[in-house]
């Protein structure tokens, strides 16, 4: 437990960011799935609605912090390359 009044006040500030973080980082998990199960429906349309709403996420997560840029980019590449195929009909 924190001794110091410094102290007490950033294990509240680290309570506050991780409950913020993890709610964050579940909202990039939903819209990814979201996107993912649209692809293996085959729906086109709603994949690449969805694709546009989880490379917001993606990108809003790595402005907070929240997600390292090189991760981000990797998903975001993955699911266009994934509604691409799926809009091009292969």
């Amino acid at each position: 437990m924190a001794n110091h009044k410094s102290a007490e006040k950033r294990a509240r500030q680290n309570l506050k960011r991780r409950l913020r973080n993890r709610e964050q980082r579940s909202k990039i998990k939903t819209t990814i799935r979201k996107v993912e199960t649209a692809i293996s429906e085959k729906n086109a349309d709603t994949a690449a609605t969805h694709l546009k709403a989880a490379i917001h996420v993606l990108d809003k997560a790595v402005s907070k912090g929240i997600v390292h840029k090189n991760k981000a980019a990797r998903k975001k590449s993955s699911l266009t390359i994934k509604v691409n195929r799926l809009a091009s009909g292969m």
